[in-house]
């Protein structure tokens, strides 16, 4: 794989904000990030990085238009769910926040940004807000392909090199244990719906249920089926409207890679992992937190 050094494209530096690790592209612009200003029926979407996001999405979209898949596949998903802090690239067509500020309600609204970076308006608005998280040993080996999938990344090194900085937080959008532990305790007080990316994989029926009871949408069960199958991985990753083909360009493998759980295992050395476990159990003790590394 290509480094920094020998590389054609630009790459973004982490810039801290509020003490989390984020793009300088984001940095640049976090003024209209923290102005955002949201309307009361915008559904918003969060996850921290390679979590589903992109699955969850699709998955809202179509029960957000009651099941019409047809609706779903008129443009790409990047378009139907924007990305709220991301600022338009000028030579790709990928909208961000100026794009969000022209949509027509209800707009469906991603990030990844950690709860306590949220724009205010959205807890002002009381905007619901569907959170999903994924086991944190995942999610470090689909970030680790991600870094080296989109060459604007920061270069982060060998797998080795970019466990550690994971690890310790210092990797684009900063800790996974806060991510999941501060939007977790944020839905004490807020209308959040926390789904886990293992619970879906096992069982998509009763996952997507749960999220249609929180839209409130009552969805006939032949509906639902069609929904699991449009949003399988199989499917997804075949779907122009879903993987990202029109910018594929610019990256080394397809955008949706394997979406499994348990990967982690052919990536982990055994003193890998025990580091992690040791570290993971410190940070994460009495979150009231539990992910499944293996359905």
């Amino acid at each position: 794989m290509e480094n920094a050094g020998n590389s054609s494209h630009h790459q973004e530096d982490l810039v801290l904000i509020h003490n989390v690790p984020m793009l300088k592209s984001i940095a640049n612009n976090w003024e209209q990030v923290e102005g955002f200003q949201a309307r009361p029926d915008d559904l918003i979407i969060a996850t921290y990085p390679k979590a589903g996001t992109t699955w969850v999405s699709e998955i809202v979209d179509i029960v957000h238009n009651n099941g019409d898949v047809a609706k779903s596949s008129q443009a790409p998903i990047y378009y139907r769910v924007p990305y709220m802090e991301f600022f338009m690239h000028p030579e790709k067509n990928i909208p961000g926040m100026r794009y969000l500020n022209s949509m027509a309600s209800p707009r469906l609204i991603k990030t990844h940004l950690p709860v306590q970076l949220l724009p205010k308006s959205m807890w002002e608005n009381k905007c619901k807000i569907i959170y999903m998280a994924r086991n944190a040993k995942d999610v470090a080996v689909s970030f680790f392909y991600f870094h080296h999938n989109i060459k604007a990344l920061p270069d982060v090194g060998t797998w080795e090199e970019f466990l550690q900085k994971y690890i310790a937080g210092k990797v684009s959008y900063g800790s996974w244990h806060d991510h999941v532990k501060g939007w977790w305790k944020k839905r004490q007080e807020h209308p959040i719906l926390y789904l886990f990316y293992e619970d879906m994989k096992e069982d998509p029926a009763n996952e997507i249920r749960k999220l249609m009871r929180f839209l409130e949408k009552d969805l006939r069960e032949e509906v639902l089926e069609k929904i699991i199958h449009h949003t399988s991985f199989q499917f997804m990753k075949k779907n122009p409207m879903t993987n990202y083909e029109g910018l594929s360009h610019d990256t080394v493998f397809p955008f949706m890679r394997k979406g499994i759980t348990g990967d982690w295992k052919n990536h982990f050395t055994v003193a890998q992992n025990e580091i992690f476990d040791a570290d993971y159990a410190r940070k994460m003790e009495g979150s009231g937190l539990q992910f499944r590394t293996e359905i």
